[in-house]
């Protein structure tokens, strides 16, 4: 499957390169660049794209009001937030403005082609070395007594982390889909998150999970 690129991120010397690799290495065509938030929202409303890998750390508006901003515009858009490592204090905030995918900006060509796939067909993607360096930094807040989730949903969260499918996890418990898509819905709302990235960071702070 092809899928349309669109790349925002301050430094050209990593727009080129990233374009390269892409095309190189990949069926999916880069349609768009853009140096800039308030650039990539200018051109935002006649643009055919499907995936945006989008900078944090850009001159003017951030990554995640530029998030925020487009997804109000185009909620249909996969964005992938590119990071280094030492900004995962930002991983919250791109979660809350909506960004369904995380990577790291030295990540090999395979990730970043498999990153993209991810988003288009299972709805988000996340740097497992990444994910291992939030959970080194982030504080844990683990309360059972406040703990809103049953076992089984802490199992199924679990997974969830793993980037296992409904389908896979109703496979992996010999459960039915229909009861793993009833808990996934009971644990975004006890939770309060709403996407697959917040529940993530819920797992994480709150050592559901261990990476």
């Amino acid at each position: 499957m092809t899928y349309r690129i669109a790349l925002v991120d301050d430094h050209a010397l990593f727009r080129t390169g990233l374009r390269g690799l892409l095309e190189h290495s990949s069926p999916h065509q880069v349609v768009a660049e853009a140096a800039s938030g308030e650039d990539f929202l200018a051109m935002l409303q006649g643009l055919e794209a499907d995936v945006i890998f989008m900078d944090f750390s850009m001159p003017g508006i951030d990554g995640a009001e530029t998030t925020e901003r487009a997804l109000e515009i185009r909620p249909d858009l996969k964005i992938i937030t590119l990071s280094m490592f030492g900004e995962e204090s930002y991983y919250t905030r791109m979660v809350q403005a909506g960004a369904c995918g995380f990577l790291l900006k030295d990540s090999a060509i395979d990730e970043v082609i498999e990153a993209i796939d991810e988003v288009m067909t299972e709805g988000s993607y996340f740097s497992p070395r990444l994910l291992q360096s939030i959970a080194r930094h982030m504080h844990i807040e683990q309360n059972s007594i406040n703990d809103p989730l049953s076992e089984r949903e802490k199992e199924i969260l679990g997974a969830i982390c793993r980037g296992l499918s409904n389908q896979e996890i109703a496979d992996e418990l010999f459960i039915s889909k229909r009861t793993v898509d009833k808990h996934r819905a009971n644990i975004l709302e006890k939770t309060g998150c709403k996407n697959t990235a917040a529940l993530v960071v819920y797992a994480i702070r709150n050592g559901i999970v261990e990476l």
